[in-house]
């Protein structure tokens, strides 16, 4: 049995690679609905002796089929959102601690000890719901920060811009975590010149306003905020684990997570480095689910790791997720 302590100690690309095999394995002999996609690729353990050769669930299985990989009660249910009456995804997760661990441990990687930081987050359409991964995320680290003034500023942006300008004179550093669009209300409420915010967006203009690309997004955002760079987080309802970018939207894993860049045109083979294709994730930290999921995001991978999000497969066109015929 693999244990979370085994996925993340992960230190190496050698040992993510023999892990990830046994992830497999384990998710091949205990997972029904990833079994059957398998075998009707004709894949198993027999044949599967190298990472690029694990079969990757296409993300739509989890609006559709209970997605686990034990029998375990569920602790919490994670939910996506949706337009009214649209079929939302629903992640089962049998082990809430496991999640934790993986935020709280790519949180310390990439930006040292929470509690140097005042967290706060403009989530306005995340709260108004139930369900939200990124909320119970949010909330913990929130907690964690153990600073008075971390919280949930829905729709007050005269509280929060008092509150940023505040905490900037004492010096405190800041997360300043928000939905794309909300974030665009507050630069329009006020300018600011930020020194010590770390200004992370989350995505999504959630139909408020209409969509543009990252380039001007993040200049708009880097001009109202008076920053040089605008961070982001790539996650999803059906992972438990999640990708930053530090800026110019390129993004990093944390050790038990990697993307794979399908073709668009095959599902089942990859494109090289620099080229566009399909997303594909392992996020060894999903292990009661399932870790190999095909994604809608268009993206392409760099020799250093890392990789960017070029936007989403237009449902007319999803060619590179024709693996829904099992």
């Amino acid at each position: 049995m693999i244990s979370q302590e085994d996925i993340f100690a992960i230190s190496s690309k050698k040992e993510f690679e023999k892990i990830t095999l046994k992830v497999f394995r384990h998710q091949y002999e205990n997972n029904k609905v990833y079994q059957a996609f398998c075998n009707h690729l004709g894949k198993s353990p027999n044949n599967v002796k190298q990472v690029n050769t694990i079969p990757f669930l296409p993300i739509q299985f989890f609006k559709s089929e209970t997605i686990v990989s034990n029998s375990n009660q569920v602790q919490a249910i994670f939910t996506s959102s949706g337009t009214t009456g649209a079929i939302t995804s629903q992640h089962f997760v049998s082990d809430v601690s496991i999640y934790e661990n993986s935020y709280s441990l790519a949180f310390a990687q990439f930006y040292g000890n929470i509690q140097e930081y005042c967290v706060l987050a403009l989530l306005p359409s995340y709260l108004e719901r139930d369900g939200s991964s990124l909320i119970y995320m949010v909330s913990d680290l929130i907690a964690k920060s153990n600073h008075k003034d971390s919280g949930f500023y829905l729709n007050n942006l005269e509280q929060l811009a008092n509150k940023i300008i505040e905490l900037e004179n004492e010096g405190q550093n800041i997360l300043l975590i928000g939905v794309t669009y909300a974030l665009l209300d507050l630069i329009e409420y006020k300018k600011f010149n930020l020194k010590n915010t770390i200004v992370m967006e989350t995505g999504g203009m959630k139909g408020k306003r209409k969509e543009i690309i990252r380039e001007e997004l993040h200049q708009t955002l880097c001009d109202g905020f008076g920053v040089n760079t605008i961070h982001s987080e790539y996650g999803m309802t059906e992972l438990l684990s999640q990708a930053y970018s530090l800026g110019n939207g390129v993004f990093e894993c944390p050790l038990w997570m990697d993307v794979l860049i399908r073709d668009t045109e095959d599902a089942l083979q990859y494109v090289a480095n620099g080229k566009t294709g399909g997303i594909n994730v392992i996020d060894l930290a999903n292990i009661n689910s399932c870790s190999f999921i095909a994604t809608q995001d268009l993206g392409k991978k760099y020799h250093n790791m890392t990789f960017e999000v070029l936007g989403r497969f237009d449902n007319s066109d999803i060619r590179g997720c024709n693996l829904m015929v099992y």
